[in-house]
């Protein structure tokens, strides 16, 4: 969300992280259908109805396709069966457990401002 709105509070930190990490030769940027559809959906809310899922989506791909050959779509077959981290208590968490394991799994890393998810594989930023 911070790097695909201008006015989100984190912009420019988040920005200028994403352009020193993409830098780096090796580094790439992964994202798979549940992070996608979270950025059209929470667009969608946090415009108050002047954002449509069609205007969101079309952000979301400029986004990609701005990265170019750094991002990877990764699908997501990891069945919601595996083992929940104990910082996953609620049904707020439950996405994030999902996608810190997807991310493991694919000998990855989430990158995250949400300071309430936690354990390996996971990178926190700090604005």
């Amino acid at each position: 969300m911070a790097w695909g709105w201008a006015d989100h509070e984190h912009h420019a930190f988040v920005t200028d992280w994403l352009s020193e990490f993409s830098s780096k030769k090796s580094n790439r940027i992964f994202t798979s259908a549940i992070p996608q559809l979270g950025f059209v959906r929470v667009s969608i809310h946090r415009g108050g109805g002047s954002i449509t899922p069609e205007s969101a989506g079309k952000v979301l791909g400029s986004m990609i396709q701005s990265l170019g050959k750094k991002h990877l779509f990764v699908a997501d077959d990891l069945a919601s069966d595996h083992v929940w981290p104990v910082w996953c208590r609620g049904a707020g968490k439950t996405t994030d457990a999902h996608l810190v394991e997807l991310a493991r799994r694919h000998d990855a890393v989430l990158v995250t401002l949400d300071q309430g998810i936690q354990g390996e594989g996971v990178h926190l930023l700090a604005p």
